[in-house]
């Protein structure tokens, strides 16, 4: 008889974000940010366990109206400026008692773009590659990375690789970033400290429009017009 594996959502969502205050239970289109994520993930059928790990009673309040669990706070040393998103899910996994062959999926709380169906491929994906630690999505970057300019103190740029100023758009390699928006893991990769950006994982490619980093307000405003537009393309969130 082959063995269930627990397949568990975390969803780091700590209290004290400074550049924009309540971030992770902001209203976002008219409901808090956070509840996005935990929707994507409830639809997605995959998970055993959709867990948030917050050191915020509101937080805690708003995930558990939501659907999440919520079964231990957070310690205030794993939720300041310094933490890494590694330490909070090395100290989630202890706290549920991870068996190390378990899948754990970490999910940010500020992801709405994200879309049901990358969760599911992403899991396809790791399940399929039993010699990988693990898989997340990236996105091209809109324009060639190669062509970057250099602003320099007197306000005039130059390029930063001026061996590429002639060469066709079509001719330069493509390159990629992170999409910010999960990371599907064995448990057991978690723990030894795999690096995330090594041949380790594997890289699911999503298009850049459903795509957005959010820091600052602008961004903020920008995911929003995002998210209204992409809803005029329901499969994309089925």
């Amino acid at each position: 008889m082959t063995a269930i594996v627990p397949v568990v959502a975390l969803i780091p969502a700590r209290g004290g974000s400074k550049r924009i205050p309540h971030k992770n239970i902001r209203l976002f289109n008219g409901i808090p940010v956070i509840a996005h994520t935990i929707a994507a993930a409830k639809a997605s059928g995959l998970f055993d366990r959709i867990v948030v790990s917050t050191d915020d009673e509101e937080i805690m309040a708003v995930a558990k109206a939501h659907g999440a669990e919520v079964p231990f706070r957070r310690p205030r040393a794993l939720a300041d400026d310094h933490t890494t998103t590694l330490d909070v899910i090395r100290h989630a996994i202890a706290m549920l008692g991870l068996p190390p062959e378990a899948l754990c999926c970490c999910i940010y709380a500020t992801a709405p773009l994200l879309c049901v169906e990358d969760l599911r491929a992403g899991y396809r994906q790791l399940s399929d590659r039993p010699d990988k630690a693990f898989a997340f999505p990236v996105t091209v970057y809109p324009f060639p990375i190669q062509r970057a300019l250099r602003k320099l103190a007197d306000g005039s740029v130059e390029a930063r690789q001026p061996e590429y100023y002639q060469t066709r758009s079509q001719d330069l390699e493509p390159c990629y970033h992170d999409a910010g928006q999960f990371y599907w893991g064995r448990v057991q990769a978690w723990l030894d400290g795999v690096s995330v950006y090594s041949p380790a994982a594997i890289a699911l490619e999503i298009p850049h429009y459903r795509v957005q980093d959010i820091d600052t307000p602008a961004d903020w405003v920008r995911a929003e017009y995002l998210q209204r537009a992409l809803r005029d393309v329901p499969e994309i969130f089925r």
